[in-house]
């Protein structure tokens, strides 16, 4: 499985192109994309996003919560803030899923350098 990151779906859904474009399509091709939490929130919350879109949204493979999640999710913002580096909410959020998933990341967001570099988050492409 390989999650993928609302900013590379966004731009997926706009007919955007880059490498992380290619991985959303291959991911897809071969069923292996699923949303973390956060993702599918960010996504459906899009006032107007075509139902037909939603319900692919709504069917895609979704990562769970493990216990535990919320305590992890802080001390990993922590330390990125700890370094002064940009850690979102939302961002760190989705990080911590993958993370406890072992599941890389197609982001086109550059937040996410900061988890992989202090967080040990696996990016792609």
């Amino acid at each position: 499985m390989i999650a993928i990151d609302t900013s590379s779906f966004i731009a997926y859904l706009a007919g955007e192109e880059g490498a992380d474009i290619a991985a959303v399509e291959t991911a897809l091709a071969e069923n292996l994309a699923c949303l973390p939490p956060v993702v599918l929130t960010e996504l459906l919350s899009d006032p107007r996003l075509p139902i037909k879109v939603a319900r692919f949204f709504l069917q895609m493979p979704h990562l769970a919560v493990r216990r535990g999640f919320w305590e992890r999710a802080g001390r990993l913002r922590a330390r990125i803030l700890a370094r002064r580096r940009r850690a979102r909410l939302a961002d760190t959020l989705i990080a911590q899923t993958c993370l406890d998933h072992n599941l890389p990341l197609i982001a086109r967001d550059r937040d996410y350098r900061h988890f992989a570099r202090l967080g040990g988050l696996r990016l792609l492409p």
